[in-house]
């Protein structure tokens, strides 16, 4: 099947006829074309498969191009190289004539032998007279000329491996002496001291104190390991494990909550934390001051206009050329200057109106206000009205029931409980009862019951009547009217005793270590006293009271 390019261009009729000689073939009723080897070639082959390219057309019907080329001569192996450092055989004995003056090998001259020069040559001393090396012509190729790793050979790299192992080992050995020798020092160093100090303690007893023991401690406490290291004694190398945060954070610099706002995400305090102090003076002013203070205002300037330049097209960056950003910007500024001036001189020009533009000077304009604010040399305010504070998206200084403060701003020691400190309530949700909430509190304590009853026993000059006021919580418990009806009188000491024992009785267990006194004999059948019903009183959780948990839900704000 001839190609294309080989026939040129047909004729319509030739077209026609090769059309119909191909139709003709794939039906069978015409023989297939055959190739140079005499092979028919199928019919059925697309021509794309079947046409030669222009570069390997032979003119006649061929697949030759689709078939793998002969097998050529093998080309040499591309690691094929010289066999460095073979030798030819023994040695000779003596010198020969042409041979190497210096070694004695007849495959080279005295220029190009690579032995150590001697002092005297094998020519002269017929001795050490190295052998024939080997002389191999090694036929490369294209890629073995050009190949820059032909003849390495990977196991002489190992030499460079044992040589470093065997200079690490040493550097160890060396070490692990080292510190051997030094520990040795130190321990002979210590007993020395130790055997010195109890010599003389042993001559003289009073010698010694635990001041001079701690500065003896001290004194070797330096040869110790540093905090926030690590000593490996297998690798010998010292590892730190703790960071060392030298200085102070900017939280610490001031406490107050009402100081400058610190964002612990950012770690950003721009506000200076100390009011009273002077920027300058201060060891930290705040961010703000930073930053917008030196040449700072002139960098975000410079940096702006790059931004800007950069998103109109232009090659402006101020990190790449920061000389041509600087130069741009200063030509900008100048333009922009110009441009203003011609532009007021035209809209005046046009319009008139230049009498309105005058105005007063700057001083006197900021030196006007509607607010009055009188501020001291520290720059504090004292007359005026003060910077607005930062406020969350909580509700802050909001107070229910007619209260002035906030539910735990009171603790009351006694019964250990939390409440209001405008009234010493400590029912939550309760309404505020003010300054007359605090009197009955007050006044319903351990204390102030206990004044009464002390005073009246101590001012009483009657020993009969301080023996019937001593006898009457006796008669009081075994009488049949009911504990805590008609006029109270507590025993100090009881009282004291109850409460011991009432805070016992609550931490092991209640009432059960109570019925086991009373059935050892320990205590009476008579239920309590007046001191034990106090003692309960102040002692019982608010818990126990049912209403404790009742919440309004039109007071639940």
């Amino acid at each position: 099947m001839a190609s294309a390019s080989a026939i040129g261009k047909l004729s319509r009729e030739e077209f026609r006829r090769q059309k119909d000689l191909e139709a003709a073939r794939k039906a069978g009723t015409a023989p297939a074309a055959l190739d140079e080897e005499g092979k028919p070639i199928n019919p059925h082959i697309p021509q794309y498969i079947s046409q030669a390219p222009w570069y390997l057309d032979t003119g006649a019907p061929s697949l030759s191009h689709q078939r793998r080329p002969a097998a050529a001569k093998p080309p040499s192996e591309i690691d094929s190289w010289y066999d460095r450092g073979a030798r030819a055989g023994p040695a000779a004995k003596k010198y020969r004539k042409g041979a190497c003056e210096n070694c004695g090998a007849m495959t080279h001259k005295k220029q190009d032998c690579l032995e150590r020069p001697r002092k005297k040559g094998a020519k002269f001393t017929n001795k050490d007279i190295q052998a024939d090396e080997v002389i191999q012509e090694v036929h490369t190729g294209y890629d073995a000329k050009r190949d820059r790793w032909n003849g390495f050979d990977p196991a002489e790299h190992t030499r460079i491996y044992e040589e470093f192992e065997a200079l690490e080992e040493a550097r160890k050995k060396f070490r692990e002496e080292e510190i051997d020798k030094q520990t040795a020092t130190d321990l002979a160093t210590a007993r020395k001291v130790a055997k010195a100090g109890k010599e003389k303690k042993d001559a003289d007893p009073d010698f010694g104190s635990s001041d001079e023991e701690d500065a003896d401690e001290d004194k070797y406490a330096d040869a110790a390991d540093a905090v926030g290291q690590k000593l490996d004694t297998k690798t010998r190398i010292t590892v730190r494990n703790l960071r060392i945060r030298e200085d102070t954070a900017k939280y610490l610099i001031n406490l107050d909550p009402e100081s400058a706002y610190y964002d612990p995400k950012t770690r950003s305090m721009r506000d200076a934390p100390l009011k009273n102090v002077p920027p300058e003076e201060a060891r930290f002013a705040g961010e703000n001051f930073f930053r917008y203070s030196g040449e700072a205002p002139q960098v975000q300037q410079l940096q702006l206009f790059a931004w800007q330049a950069a998103q109109r097209g232009n090659d402006v960056h101020l990190n790449a050329a920061p000389t041509q950003g600087q130069l741009l910007h200063e030509e900008f500024e100048e333009k922009k200057e110009k441009m203003r001036d011609i532009n007021k001189v035209s809209v005046l020009a046009k319009y008139g109106g230049e009498q309105y533009l005058e105005r007063a000077p700057r001083e006197v304009l900021d030196s006007q206000s509607e607010y009055y604010v009188e501020y001291s040399r520290t720059g504090q305010v004292i007359k005026g009205k003060e910077r607005v504070k930062a406020r969350s998206k909580y509700a802050e200084d909001v107070y229910i029931n007619n209260h002035t403060a906030v539910w735990g701003s009171w603790y009351d020691v006694a019964s250990g409980s939390w409440g209001y400190a405008c009234c010493h309530s400590s029912t939550h949700v309760s309404y505020c009862s003010g300054e007359a909430g605090k009197l009955a509190a007050q006044a319903s304590t351990a204390q102030a019951l206990l004044a009464p009853s002390s005073s009246q026993l101590g001012n009483s000059s009657n020993p009969d009547e301080q023996t019937e006021a001593s006898n009457a919580p006796t008669e009081q418990n075994y009488s049949k009217k009911r504990v805590g009806e008609g006029d109270v009188a507590l025993d100090k000491e009881r009282l004291a005793q109850a409460l011991a024992e009432e805070k016992k009785r609550k931490a092991w267990g209640g009432d059960e270590d109570r019925h086991n006194k009373r059935k050892r004999g320990e205590i009476g059948t008579h239920d309590v006293t007046e001191e034990e019903l106090e003692a309960y009183r102040m002692t019982r959780l608010k818990g126990d009271d049912p209403m404790a948990s009742y919440v309004d839900d039109e007071d639940v704000y």
